[in-house]
């Protein structure tokens, strides 16, 4: 599995992809090593054996040798997906069966019960703090997409809590979001007690209100967001509870139901200050080949900021062509990740000392000095290498320019286009993706 995984990175960074979103807890389960629940089956087909070894750590390894960011995916409340009558008898289950409910065929959290909420919170405070992710991410699943003619069985838990915390008789609905928007709340303050670098961003499902439901809802016609799964995300991003929102606008450009085009306006429209990426479905996208127009139309918007491409193994299958586009068309150059996260605006320190060496091991190349910092986030993560040839605009806002990013304080030149006077300046980055000033140099190649 771990050559498995040291390839499809590998794929996906040859693809320009700088940011991984790994599942780690697809069911009350762990990709990690955890004090609160079980090793997942996904790993060994056995739920609660140990692996012999930490896949969440191993990958937070793999992606940082990269340079790229790693964000544990996180299901908050579904405990299994098919519940089976052997899946009773599990220690996890039986422990906590009293914050369960059964809905159709999978078994959930009920999202009404303080407990649930306290539990999820425990999970996460605990992988932020030893693990050295970058992010926490959690997806469309908050309560479950409606089954035809089944309610969802909260009754027990509304009639216990509802009334104390406000809510009447008829408004369920409002209460429903009211206890998604407080495990969000909640989840954005562990993690900022935690480690304050670490992001936090949730992919809503693509629609949140249908113009017939909201005068300020989208001209759509689908599941609601807001009405069915009891997800505000904007509240959360009004709130800035969340650093980054990636609503997942799966359907083609003229969708009759659910058009890319109007939902990708829609959500630009609806940032509230929070980093706007879109969600891409590969295979949708490629099928009808409108990964060109899709990626045109995000980047001609100023409030989206990337794009995240579900799910993975299509584009280590390179689906329809789409890695060789992206290398083509979209990803050329180098992309730096954004400086998403809300609550902080943090310079690093500049390094300093910037000179040419030359040894036995790295040949001749570029190395500095850095200054050692106290305050976590002024603290270089890692440096891009910017060049340009001397007399010519230094523009370091220019992809093109990059000629490396690395996170040890030396770079090995690469091949020069033609001699003469090269300019090469290197920043530094601190964990919530913020540049410094940069260092100068010159040198000349004959």
């Amino acid at each position: 599995m771990m050559l498995y995984f040291e390839n499809l990175l590998d794929s996906l960074q040859s693809a320009g992809i700088n940011v991984v979103l790994f599942q780690v807890r697809p069911q009350c389960d762990a990709w990690y090593k955890s004090s609160y629940e079980p090793w997942s089956c996904f790993i060994t087909g056995k739920q609660g054996k140990n692996p012999g070894w930490d896949p969440l750590f191993y990958l937070t390894e793999a992606c940082h040798r990269r340079n790229m960011d790693i964000h544990a995916w996180i299901n908050p409340y579904r405990v299994k997906l098919t519940v089976k009558e052997s899946d009773y008898k599990e220690p996890f289950v039986r422990k906590y069966r009293h914050l369960m409910v059964k809905y159709g065929r999978s078994l959930w959290l009920d999202p009404g019960l303080p407990e649930s909420q306290r539990h999820i919170l425990r999970v996460v405070r605990e992988i932020v703090r030893n693990y050295d992710i970058d992010g926490i991410h959690m997806d469309d699943y908050f309560y479950p997409y409606p089954l035809a003619g089944q309610a969802f069985p909260d009754d027990k838990s509304f009639a216990k809590y509802a009334a104390s915390q406000g809510f009447t008789s008829s408004q369920k609905a409002d209460w429903r979001r009211h206890n998604v928007n407080t495990l969000v709340r909640d989840l954005h303050k562990v993690i900022r007690e935690e480690k304050p670098w670490v992001r936090f961003g949730i992919s809503p499902f693509g629609i949140h209100r249908n113009l017939k439901q909201d005068p300020d809802g989208s001209k759509t016609n689908g599941l609601s967001n807001y009405d069915d799964l009891y997800a505000d995300a904007l509240t959360w991003m009004r709130e800035g509870w969340i650093d980054y929102c990636i609503p997942q606008i799966y359907w083609e450009i003229g969708h009759p139901a659910a058009d890319y085009t109007t939902l990708l306006e829609w959500w630009a429209n609806h940032t509230f200050g929070a980093a706007l990426y879109i969600g891409q479905d590969v295979a949708r996208t490629m099928k009808p080949h409108q990964l060109s127009e899709k990626m045109s139309q995000a980047r001609a918007q100023s409030n989206v900021l990337g794009n995240c491409f579900f799910p993975a193994y299509e584009l280590e299958a390179n689906a329809g062509g789409v890695v060789d586009s992206l290398r083509r068309d979209w990803h050329t150059y180098p992309a730096l990740v954004p400086a998403d996260n809300r609550d902080f605006h943090v310079q690093p320190e500049p390094v300093y000392s910037l000179d040419v060496h030359s040894d036995y091991q790295k040949g001749t190349h570029l190395a500095w000095k850095t200054v050692r910092s106290k305050n976590e986030m002024k603290k270089p993560s890692y440096f891009v290498v910017y060049r340009f040839q001397q007399g010519k605009a230094e523009n370091l806002q220019d992809p093109r320019a990059i000629v490396g990013i690395c996170r040890q304080p030396f770079f090995s030149f690469p091949p020069h286009p033609h001699k003469g006077n090269w300019v090469y300046h290197v920043t530094a980055f601190n964990r919530l993706h913020q540049e410094s000033a940069s260092e100068r140099i010159v040198i000349s190649v004959q």
